[in-house]
């Protein structure tokens, strides 16, 4: 009896497994992987998407077309309003970049301008430079004379009482006290002591300064004499030796010259003539000369030397060429 009763429970037990392996083998119960989708799902992606493709080529595109235009009405307000707020956002990179480079060429423009502002005023010097260089050769040819160029480096105190300047170029350059001194302009002065690589010039301006000279054609002479100021207020006086004669304004003043070119040589040009005074208690007349040279301004001028003279630097020779 027992046996009759478990037997048919005995037999379903033992037909189980018998189907769960029919059900595996046709991959109905097969396990799925998580996230994979089910193989009819991938079935009816594809017919769709083969459907879609297919009805896209029928008539350009015409059975699809209020598909189109639906799902343009439902999503182009919500792209819009998304880029609107999303469109800053995703710029914010692109203008931190193009604020950098910005500042950058900024700062590469205002470098460059420096340096072009820097190079034109180089080249105004230069330029002064060489006219200046230019004027000393046409002065050599004029007198006559060989010249040592060099260049103006200091000027002397006010507390001195004396209008002198230091040049350099000194007894190695073949320079000795006594020499005159010239420039583009005229007259400047003379040296007054040297030293290996230096000169003092005293200047025609100075107060102790006295320098013979010549007016005009009439060739009449007197004495220069200085009266210590500088710039556009630098005068001379001019005592005439033919106290009756009266030079006229406008007249140009030459060196007289001095015995062995020492310490001035001749027709040097010095100024012209501004006014002229006269003194009837004691028959004489004074002009005021205006020299040609500006003595605020003094660069680079010439020193008078023999010619071929021993000099550690190029002279200046009459014919204009550099020895």
């Amino acid at each position: 009896m027992t046996d009759l009763l478990t037997r048919p429970a005995a037999r379903r037990t033992s037909r189980r497994p018998v189907v769960e392996d029919r059900l595996n083998r046709r991959g109905s119960l097969e396990p799925r992987e998580p996230g994979r989708p089910r193989r009819s799902l991938v079935v009816a992606l594809v017919l769709a998407c083969v459907t879609l493709m297919t009805l896209d080529h029928v008539n350009d595109g015409a059975a699809v077309d209020p598909l189109r235009r639906l799902v343009g009405e439902v999503y182009g307000p919500v792209e819009s309003g998304v880029s609107g707020v999303v469109g800053p956002v995703v710029a914010v990179p692109h203008w931190l970049r193009s604020k950098h480079d910005l500042a950058s060429d900024i700062d590469r423009l205002q470098d460059e301008n420096d340096q072009l502002h820097s190079e034109l005023a180089a080249s105004d010097y230069e330029r002064n430079r060489l006219q200046e260089y230019d004027d000393l050769t046409a002065t050599a040819e004029s007198i006559g004379q060989a010249l040592v160029p060099a260049r103006v480096i200091g000027i002397g105190p006010a507390q001195s009482f004396s209008r002198t300047v230091t040049i350099d170029a000194g007894a190695r350059a073949g320079l000795a006290p006594d020499m005159t001194v010239v420039n583009g302009q005229g007259l400047v002065g003379r040296v007054l002591r040297v030293t290996s690589t230096t000169a003092t010039v005293l200047l025609v301006v100075d107060a102790d300064s006295t320098v013979g000279g010549r007016v005009g054609r009439s060739m009449k002479v007197g004495f220069l004499h200085g009266r210590g100021d500088l710039g556009d207020t630098a005068r001379l006086d001019l005592e005439l030796v033919d106290q009756t004669y009266v030079p006229a304004k406008g007249e140009t003043v030459v060196t007289w010259g001095s015995q062995d070119g020492a310490p001035y040589v001749s027709g040097v040009p010095v100024g012209r003539v501004d006014s002229v005074f006269s003194s009837p208690r004691e028959t004489t007349q004074r002009a005021v000369i205006d020299p040609f040279v500006d003595f605020s301004a003094l660069d680079m001028v010439g020193v008078v030397v023999p010619s071929g003279t021993q000099s550690d630097r190029g002279l200046i020779e009459v014919d204009g060429g550099l020895r």
